[in-house]
């Protein structure tokens, strides 16, 4: 590489032959190059927090307006992403094709939660031994045999459950606070107090994360179905520098 800044988006110097004209040498190089792959996410998204209550509860900031980050796979499955998101595009057109053919298939069989999270915990630990992962970190919740399902897997592969789940920033800031709130108490947290316990995390997330913005989406798994709301707008006071002591 080049250090000099007039040289930067110029071609290298060994590309010129020693009458200083340009030979073009990437059009036979097809085979011989060695493949690469992304080495860093490009367009990343930020905190996705999840937990049960006698249900599955999400709630997810945006730091781009207008995308979302919460796909249904199924009835009763969510999927909830932080990471790039054209990997997150990818990763839904792979679930929506595995579901198509389990739909025609038609043999009684419906692909339930825990189907949905070893399938994609096993599609990225095969991209992370290809030394070519996928740059998320996702949250898999949903409504199985009668109780919420909650699985989180990432890059590397590696998976575990647990009735409260953070990615991004919010595993710093929010897990303590969501520990605090739901473990121990996850069949008596009913759905107000869940509500107001997304909003209390989303406005601490809003204050802490310079990348965000207060844009947030909620996500409910219930043995009626699931429901996504569209992007929500944070309430005014989270632009105001409220005292946050009530929430460390």
């Amino acid at each position: 590489m080049d250090h000099f800044p007039n040289y930067w988006g110029m071609p290298p110097q060994e590309s010129f032959d020693r009458y200083n004209i340009f030979q073009d040498k990437t059009k036979n190089n097809a085979i011989s190059d060695p493949t690469t792959n992304t080495k860093q996410p490009i367009v990343t998204g930020t905190s996705v927090i999840a937990f049960k209550y006698k249900d599955a509860s999400f709630g997810s900031l945006a730091r781009y307006r207008e995308v979302e980050r919460l796909y249904p796979v199924g009835e009763y499955t969510v999927l909830a992403s932080s990471g790039d998101f054209s990997d997150f595009q990818y990763v839904k057109h792979t679930l929506d094709k595995i579901m198509t053919k389990e739909y025609y298939t038609n043999d009684g069989h419906i692909l339930g939660t825990p189907h949905i999270y070893e399938y994609l915990s096993q599609v990225m630990y095969h991209r992370r031994s290809k030394l070519n992962p996928l740059w998320n970190a996702f949250v898999v919740g949903g409504y199985h045999n009668g109780e919420g399902y909650l699985g989180y897997v990432n890059l590397l592969g590696t998976t575990f459950q647990a009735s409260t789940i953070t990615t991004g920033i919010g595993m710093y800031m929010a897990s303590p606070l969501l520990r605090k709130a739901v473990e121990g108490h996850e069949d008596t947290l009913t759905e107000a107090e869940a509500v107001d316990l997304v909003e209390q995390v989303m406005r601490v997330l809003y204050y802490r994360d310079s990348q965000s913005i207060n844009r947030y989406q909620r996500a409910k798994i219930t043995a009626q179905g699931v429901e996504i709301s569209p992007l929500l707008s944070a309430p005014t006071d989270w632009s105001i520098g409220k005292d946050l002591r009530g929430y460390q």
